[in-house]
């Protein structure tokens, strides 16, 4: 058989996988648009939003009234803003080479009015870097002021404004003897330099127990959560009725910023100070007559009570009998009068004699029962005004 010069051509089966392209490709395209048609309806179905450019409809609260408690400080606010103060302490100077005499800014703090004579009362350490003071009040406007008095012992001091009596609004005093822990307070000032802010709280704790500049305690002060930060300092202390309570006078911090804990002294203690700085332009303080040892020697020596160093020759302790510690013949020290009660208080050491002393008043004759080699007695000692 002879074979072909030419190939023989054979026919060629469908391309399937062309097909199957075609079809998918045609189903795609009916998926998207039975949700491109879905979308559409949705949106038509939809009501249209249209962006309000108009204030906010105002949403009065249910009853339209505030809280009694609310309205009760708002009250307080309004009606004794008004005898806060604030205080700039200022150190007058002469420039050497010009002699001009310009006055610097020493530190800021807040202060209250004390009567309708223009005496404003605040802490002693607010002014006790400057020779004068500016005294602005609610109203914006300012007054130089004078130092009247200070009891640096007590952190307080007395200014004085010539202002109009119609601008000076005294606050209401009320008592310290009565405060309980949990009572509401509120503390007006001017902290950072801020003008009449407002805290509240309520008394934390009573009789504790701080340290003046001077180092000398303070006792019975009360102490409050309401903030209280720098330039507070000064500033009234009062309770839900407007009456003053305290002057609020230290805190409490790490940072030296509020922590919750500030410091206020007592009401009772400024109504009877201040008098005495209007008076005399310092604190009358009554004592013995009398110079005592260290509570830590006493504590060394294991004597409880205040030991007697030295009697003020011609004082009231010395008119009483009392002695002081002497020197023995071999060279040592022999143990004079130590003091163990005053009245009915026990004297254990010089903060319970200071404390002691404090309820009483130049001139007062207290019970002194002194303890010397064993022995008790009790003598009468009338209070002198110490130096």
């Amino acid at each position: 058989m002879s074979q072909s010069l030419y190939p023989v051509s054979h026919p060629q089966p469908p391309h399937r996988e062309s097909n199957m392209t075609k079809v998918l490709a045609v189903l795609l395209l009916v998926v998207a648009g039975a949700l491109v048609f879905t979308v559409v309806q949705t949106r038509r179905q939809q009501p249209t939003q249209s962006v309000s450019f108009e204030p906010r409809p105002i949403s009065q609260r249910p009853d339209d009234k505030l809280g009694a408690d609310e309205k009760s400080t708002i009250d307080v606010f309004k009606q004794f803003s008004r005898s806060v103060v604030h205080i700039t302490s200022l150190d007058t100077r002469r420039d050497r080479m010009t002699l001009d005499v310009s006055d610097i800014p020493q530190g800021t703090g807040s202060g209250f009015v004390w009567d309708a004579n223009g005496h404003i009362v605040t802490n002693f350490h607010v002014i006790q870097h400057g020779n004068r003071a500016s005294v602005t009040l609610l109203d914006g406007s300012s007054y130089p002021a004078r130092i009247i008095g200070t009891a640096p012992d007590k952190d307080l001091a007395v200014l004085k404004i010539d202002a109009p009596a119609q601008k000076l609004q005294p606050l209401p005093v009320g008592t310290s003897a009565a405060l309980e822990v949990g009572q509401k307070v509120l503390a007006i000032g001017n902290p950072f330099g801020l003008d009449q802010t407002l805290t509240t709280g309520v008394i934390s704790g009573l009789g504790r127990e701080i340290k003046s500049v001077t180092q000398r305690s303070i006792f019975d002060v009360i102490q409050t959560d309401a903030s209280i930060n720098p330039g507070n300092s000064g500033g009234p202390l009062l309770d839900s009725a407007g009456r003053l309570i305290g002057v609020n006078t230290a805190i409490y911090s790490p940072s030296g910023a509020n922590a919750g804990i500030g410091f206020a002294v007592p009401v009772d203690t400024i109504n009877a100070i201040i008098p005495q700085l209007l008076k005399f332009g310092k604190l009358t303080r009554p004592g013995l007559g009398i110079n005592i040892l260290s509570d830590q020697i006493a504590t060394q020596q294991k004597i409880e009570g205040v030991v007697i160093l030295g009697v003020t020759p011609g004082g009231s302790a010395d008119r009483a009998g009392i002695s002081g510690t002497r020197q023995a013949p071999g060279g040592g020290m022999v143990v004079g009068d130590v003091i163990v009660k005053l009245d009915k208080v026990e004297i254990k050491r010089s903060s319970d004699l200071y404390r002691a002393l404090d309820n009483h008043k130049v001139g007062d004759e207290v019970d002194v029962t002194l303890e010397n080699e064993g022995q008790q007695r009790t003598v009468k000692v009338t209070l002198q005004a110490l130096p």
